[in-house]
């Protein structure tokens, strides 16, 4: 197995679409298929162990993929918007490389002994001139096919290797290969170093579908570039689509006929924007995916008729599935567990185990956290009802620990945004005398809705136990989320924790 053979197929199937495009230039997919052979000979002959890019979605980027495959090096994208410092620290990690970056970052990173350091442009250009290449691609499944960073959202970022035996397997389960008609066309919005972006990418070719990449997100850019280029399918994660809601404002639908499939995930999605979001986009496919860098993308999904059928349901167990997750993918098994490690049943809460031939869980320098049955504890807490939806409550290590008890913040979470006024929000535990930890609940209020803190505290009472009603509740502007729309509860729990003291 080898990245490059998904490349290798759609190049004898549909050689001459596009396969990848923005607003500056395009390929074919032969033309990708030849300026990745090209890039794979520069790699080589550099005597780099990695392949880098630090760029925004450019050509670059599914060059540097498949080059990487072709030369037997690790591909790592690297998070352009990292300080200096966090970026020496990412580079010391993957040395010798070879590194594609604008120009600005080449002057800036300057001298770097033996590593290779190019511009974009002048990288892209110079492949034209570089002669064909054998396809002398390794099939080994075992080779590192990506290095990829995690966000670092609890912590210091740390590489998940993701194998080539592991991202083939996963778009072979989920994809139909050539599936996509001359016209389809993917708008990619979420960042090239996340795992989506990656994923986006591999499925995108080998159903012959064309990116298009949007390299800086806004609302605006992303619906005029959709309309423009008649795009038909998308990923998004939930700011990006409360943003996209938000823009579109009162009109009765977004006006773009050709969007046949919308997908999200990388975060919680509230449950008012996907529902607006429907109405906006009555003739468009939702499905929600969830997965981790560390599973080669996705592990579950909420389905287009899942959405449908939750949205107009009387049952509040079906009505509630809007928020989950969805269920396992055919090549995937999921389960909840204890502390003890003892699955649970459904509507109890635990954490969430994985296994199947996509999931790494392997970490450079660290090994695997994969067990010796094959399951990955994936340290996000949630719990199964009994038809097998998933529903994800938040990071093991965000549980609130009250008086021994253990409470769910997603839990909370998503009894108060049950409540009118609420658009946003986000619990955590602050330190407290008696308890040791108590619950607190930072709240976004919906446009012109007003709510009272005790209000808020009787509402979570009547549906949860007492315990869990927030003994502290703040009014904020907004929450602060990362790139890749994952709540950054570390920072909401240092700001409180500094305001309380």
């Amino acid at each position: 197995m080898n990245l490059m053979m998904l490349l290798e197929m759609a190049t004898s199937g549909f050689g001459d679409r596009v396969a990848v495009k923005n607003e500056a230039a395009s390929l074919t997919y032969s033309q990708l298929f030849a300026a990745a052979g090209a890039a794979a000979t520069q790699v080589k002959e550099s005597g780099a162990g990695r392949m880098a890019v630090l760029d925004v979605s450019s050509l670059a980027v599914p060059v540097g993929l498949f080059s990487s495959a072709w030369a037997g090096v690790p591909y790592v994208p690297l998070n352009y918007r990292l300080t200096g410092d966090e970026l020496d620290s990412l580079l010391g990690q993957i040395e010798p490389f070879y590194l594609v970056t604008d120009a600005d970052r080449v002057t800036a990173l300057g001298e770097r002994g033996d590593q290779t350091i190019v511009e974009r442009e002048g990288f892209l250009a110079g492949l034209a001139s570089v002669p064909a290449r054998e396809n002398d691609w390794a099939m080994d499944g075992d080779e590192i096919a990506i290095l990829l960073f995690t966000s670092g959202t609890t912590g210091a970022p740390k590489a998940a290797v993701l194998r080539h035996k592991h991202l083939v397997s996963y778009i072979l389960g989920s994809v139909e290969f050539g599936a996509a008609s001359e016209d389809d066309a993917a708008l990619v919005s979420v960042p090239p170093y996340h795992i989506a972006g990656m994923a986006a990418i591999m499925s995108s070719v080998y159903s012959g579908r064309r990116i298009v990449q949007l390299p800086n997100f806004s609302a605006d850019g992303w619906i005029d570039t959709a309309r423009r280029e008649g795009v038909t399918h998308a990923f998004v994660v939930p700011t990006m689509l409360a943003r996209i809601v938000d823009a579109l404002g009162d009109a009765a639908g977004a006006e773009l006929p050709s969007l046949r499939a919308l997908s999200y995930g990388g975060g919680k999605m509230p449950q008012s924007v996907i529902e607006r979001a429907m109405e906006l986009f009555p003739d468009t496919n939702f499905t929600n995916a969830y997965g981790l860098t560390e599973t080669s993308s996705t592990i579950s999904v909420l389905g287009p008729d899942d959405h449908r059928a939750a949205v107009a349901s009387d049952d509040a167990a079906v009505r509630r599935r809007i928020v989950s997750v969805g269920k396992a993918l055919p090549s995937v098994e999921v389960e909840i567990r204890d502390e003890e490690g003892k699955r649970v049943g459904p509507g109890e809460s635990g954490e969430i185990h994985v296994r199947g031939e996509q999931v790494s869980g392997e970490y450079l320098g660290r090994g695997s956290l994969v067990g010796s049955d094959g399951w990955f504890p994936t340290r996000d807490g949630g719990s199964m009802d009994d038809e097998g939806y998933i529903f994800v409550e938040g990071r093991i290590d965000d549980v609130i620990v009250r008086g021994g008890e253990n409470l769910s913040p997603g839990e909370i979470e998503d009894t108060l945004l049950d409540h009118d006024a609420v658009a946003d929000c986000a619990v955590v535990g602050v330190p407290d005398e008696q308890w040791g930890e108590a619950v607190a609940a930072v709240i976004v209020t919906g446009e012109g809705k007003t709510v009272t803190a005790d209000e808020l505290r009787e509402f979570v009472k009547a549906r949860l136990r007492s315990s869990r009603s927030p003994a502290r509740v703040e009014f904020w502007n907004e929450l602060p989320y990362n790139e890749t729309g994952k709540l950054l509860r570390r920072k909401v729990k240092a700001e409180l924790v500094g305001e309380k003291s």
